[in-house]
């Protein structure tokens, strides 16, 4: 049984998770108001934005069609 996941997708939705839980958390404890908390989050939010921009950077775009086929992209 994998816990971590492989796609970069997964790996995505997973932090975003950790994160949306983390403030939900947060938020209901009342510890928003620490400065700590509130750094480490924005760190998180940082972190993950910095993940995205070098994902997209890095990422090829796929043309999902086949080759051999002509087909009509005038609609």
């Amino acid at each position: 049984m994998k816990f971590l996941p492989t796609s970069p997708d997964s790996q995505a939705l997973t932090c975003v998770t950790l994160i949306t839980l983390s403030i939900f958390i947060a938020g209901l404890l009342d510890v928003l108001d620490y400065i700590i908390v509130k750094g480490i989050l924005f760190l998180a939010v940082g972190t993950l934005f910095v993940f995205a921009v070098h994902y997209a950077v890095r990422n090829d775009i796929k043309e999902n069609r086949l080759k051999d086929i002509p087909q009509d992209d005038s609609h």
